[in-house]
């Protein structure tokens, strides 16, 4: 087990670094990290981190920012071994009147910068279950390749679904040039957009955390964020009129929910094999 105080002294060489608890998250550690010059900053480690786990962050938190779009926290320290990453400390504020319609805003400038390729040009993979990134031409490619049929093959090893639906799966993913709706360039996405993954900071701003950064639809984006719930009308009314969505996007929310609603089937078993269910059953 790391001792992340001795590490971290030795980082920000100083004599003294105090941790806090932090909450949230279902992999890693999280802390408050006080360094004896009396700043702040926010440190995690993982007791059994895969290789590169948080060298993956942290590129992608870089590759967000690059855009230059809204609040991303600088990377201040990672490390493979022992694994550890140390960011920005973020003060925590409160929400604002402007706070949801400036983050649409702001989501569809990030969209906007886009990506070389759909999937990551490092091809570093996704999340605790290793969803690969390998780059494609089209996004029904990548969602087909990378996304539905891993996610597929993982749920049926682990019996998460049931072998109709597992099938039903498949055969979405050889329809999905037909599913998508019209060809996109690839959007630069943070990827696992749920409320808990957007911090409201001192003056209302939203600070976007924990991404799964990669070249993709952007509506998977703001599928994501409807999925769970914690964004106002008014952050999906301001990004459709800086970048409005094509047609039949309404219809297309189910083909998004798709992996993150199989991810949890197979996380976490419960109510997430009938959610899938529902969400195939929307795109018969």
């Amino acid at each position: 087990m790391i001792d992340l105080q001795d590490h971290l002294k030795r980082v920000f060489d100083c004599e003294s670094v105090t941790l806090a608890p932090l909450s949230g998250g279902d992999v890693a550690q999280a802390f408050a990290v006080r360094l004896a010059d009396g700043s702040d900053v926010f440190a995690k480690t993982h007791a059994t981190a895969p290789p590169g786990f948080f060298v993956t962050e942290a590129s992608g938190l870089a590759w967000l920012r690059e855009a230059d779009a809204l609040p991303i926290p600088e990377v201040l320290h990672v490390s493979d071994d022992p694994p550890v990453l140390v960011l920005e400390w973020i003060p925590p504020g409160h929400a604002h009147a402007y706070t949801e319609a400036q983050l649409g805003r702001a989501l569809a400038a990030l969209h906007t910068a886009g990506a070389p390729a759909f999937g990551r040009e490092d091809r570093r993979s996704t999340g605790s279950r290793g969803l690969p990134n390998e780059p494609c031409e089209t996004w029904a490619e990548f969602y087909a390749a990378n996304r539905l049929l891993p996610l597929a093959k993982l749920a049926a090893d682990g019996r998460a679904l049931a072998p109709a639906t597992i099938r039903e799966i498949e055969a979405v993913a050889e329809r999905l040039n037909h599913l998508g709706g019209p060809p996109e360039p690839p959007a630069r996405l943070h990827g696992d957009l749920w409320a808990g993954n957007r911090l409201v900071a001192e003056g209302g701003q939203s600070w976007l955390i924990d991404p799964a950064a990669h070249g993709g639809h952007r509506e998977f984006d703001l599928a994501m964020m409807r999925l769970f719930g914690g964004f106002g009308d008014e952050c999906f009314a301001a990004y459709a009129e800086v970048h409005p969505l094509a047609d039949g996007w309404e219809e297309r929310v189910p083909l998004h929910h798709l992996a993150p609603l199989i991810v949890h089937a197979i996380k976490f078993g419960g109510g997430y094999a009938a959610a899938t269910e529902r969400a195939l059953g929307a795109l018969r």
